[in-house]
């Protein structure tokens, strides 16, 4: 059986590239027509899967997106399907060159004035929501937070349980009336309709962690940081802060790393000792009537219309697949490259997925200095990681591997194409906050809470996340708009995706238009117009770096 190109089943990401991505399932036997070229496959090739387009012998380079990313382990005839088995992980050495980068950013004149409403801060930063945040300084605080979590949100309208819990209530219902639970008429039910107290006061965060006290003084000197910056975030108007009293992470370094972040620092901010308090039931009184006026009093702040370069937006992907690369990440791209051209800010993470790709990064360093941070920072955590046996390398998922991404050089290529192409303007440690219009790499792990958390505390005010398996990430403070790769996984999971980027795979849109829908999209949700499906599942998820070897 022929296959003619025109029919658009396989897709090259690069023109050096020596494999081609199959974008429906083709079978053994079929000739494939590409750019005048004609392959027969010598295996099944399911989609999001790549087969080469020339023989290879042992130890000959394999190129996708235009990079390394892998060396054939033994002879291979083209046509055959890429797998585990005959291709292993490579990358190309990086060093810092110097090299005038030019970049053409794209037209942005649809967005030029565009605003979207807001939160504007007396400092003048700008949310896209306003939240009250609880923060402990030690995880013995955990439970406390829990039983206040549950009463308020409770009485101030902020629970989505309301359906589990009545759906329990019936199960036990039928139960003490003697019923058939196997064939009990008992249904799940929606939410009632959300009945807020507070009508411009977004949520209620819970920040429960396990830090603060044991572990290495060097982590709870990295958990104040973050905390402080959560606090500092222009999408909180209000802190709760819960202390033991004797942990490791004292108040007093929650403050001195707050006021050094912001000087000018004057959101409420309230605090409770709990070694203080003559008991938890006065701890957790007074904690409650506190925020309960500071929310009335925050509840007055009211979103205003504010310039597109307020936007501060962090591109996160997880449970990727071989469509990653192809669809959704260069889509975001292209949203982030009109971000940069019209003033804001975006933020890339997760070093260990940039692993192959970093000679594109340091090139694209405005400096000499912004590139050698970049380059220290992926060596001593590349070190770290292969002190216990590990490595990048190691960073694919067996979920990553099943569609596709047999590499941890592919995944990084394909998963790179969701920071578009501009200039870095700055490399950040974790914790540091973004501050410089532009393009800005941060340094966290592939693990999607931890880099989502990471993302966060740098100050990003929304978050897209790409998403070719289907996962519900979210985070407390920064709403998390899901991004599908493929139709398929947006119409299977449509409880927890906002936008599918199939159109791209079958040809129905381009990357542009792509990009440009996704801008319109995180305008909407910036305004408070869409809330995503984590926002609408208070899908908070959050886990501070120890900086141990996570990928």
């Amino acid at each position: 059986m022929s296959v003619n190109e025109s029919k658009s089943l396989v897709v090259k990401m690069h023109p050096s590239d020596n494999a081609l991505v199959a974008l429906v399932d083709l079978t053994k036997g079929t000739e494939v027509t590409f750019e005048g070229q004609s392959y027969i496959l010598q295996d099944d090739v399911k989609a999001k899967h790549k087969f080469y387009t020339t023989d290879l012998k042992t130890g000959d380079e394999v190129m996708m997106y235009g990079v390394l990313v892998g060396k054939a382990q033994f002879d291979i005839p083209k046509g055959s399907l890429m797998t585990t088995d005959n291709l292993k992980h490579a990358a190309d050495p990086y060093a810092y060159r110097k090299i005038d980068y030019q970049w053409t950013s794209p037209d942005v004149s649809k967005f030029e004035n565009r605003t979207f409403n807001g939160y504007k801060r007396k400092d003048g930063s700008v949310g896209t929501a306003n939240y009250w945040i609880f923060i402990p300084t030690v995880f013995c605080e955990n439970r406390n937070l829990d039983v206040i979590k549950e009463a308020l949100y409770n009485q101030l309208g902020y629970a989505v349980t309301a359906k589990y819990n009545q759906f329990t209530h019936d199960l036990l219902t039928a139960f003490k009336n003697g019923e058939d639970l196997a064939t009990a008429d008992i249904h799940l039910n929606p939410n009632p309709k959300s009945n807020r107290v507070f009508k411009n006061i977004d949520g209620i965060k819970f920040l429960n962690h396990q830090g603060g006290c044991g572990g290495n003084r060097q982590d709870s000197e990295t958990l104040s940081k973050l905390l402080a910056s959560y606090a500092n975030h222009p999408n909180v108007a209000g802190v709760t802060l819960l202390s033991l009293g004797c942990q490791h992470l004292q108040i007093k370094n929650f403050v001195t790393d707050l006021k050094a972040q912001n000087p000018k620092f004057d959101k409420p901010l309230y605090i409770f000792e709990q070694q203080q308090m003559v008991s938890e039931e006065e701890l957790i009184a007074q904690a409650i009537k506190s925020t309960f006026i500071g929310l009335s009093e925050a509840n007055e702040i009211e979103r205003t219309a504010q310039p597109l370069h307020h936007l501060n937006i962090g591109v996160k992907c997880g449970g990727s697949d071989g469509f990653s690369g192809v669809s959704a990440n260069p889509a975001v791209g292209y949203t982030a490259d009109l971000l940069v051209a019209l003033g804001g800010k975006v933020l890339l993470a997760e070093f260990p997925e940039l692993c192959g790709v970093e000679q594109n990064m340091i090139d694209r360093c405005q400096s000499e200095e912004l590139a050698n941070k970049f380059i220290r920072l992926m060596e001593e955590y590349d070190e770290q990681a292969h002190r216990v046996g590990s490595g990048f390398f190691m960073n694919p998922s067996p979920g990553n591997i099943k569609d596709g991404l047999i590499t941890d050089a592919i995944k990084s290529a394909g998963a790179a194409k969701k920071g578009g192409t501009s200039p870095v303007v700055d490399v950040l440690d974790y914790t540091e906050l973004a501050t410089k219009p532009g393009l800005n790499l941060v340094c966290t792990p592939g693990n999607d809470v931890e880099a989502t958390t990471g993302q966060a505390s740098s100050g990003a005010n929304l978050i897209l996340f790409t998403t070719g398996l289907g996962t519900p990430t979210g985070n407390p403070i920064c709403p998390v708009i899901k991004v599908a790769t493929n139709t398929v996984l947006a119409t299977k999971m449509k409880d927890i995706i906002d936008i599918d980027c199939g159109p791209v795979i079958r040809g129905e849109k381009t990357i542009t238009e792509m990009g440009e829908d996704i801008l319109e999209l995180c305008i909407k949700v910036a305004s408070g117009e869409i809330l995503p499906k984590a926002v609408q599942l208070n899908q908070d998820d959050f886990i501070p770096w120890k900086r141990g070897v996570s990928l």
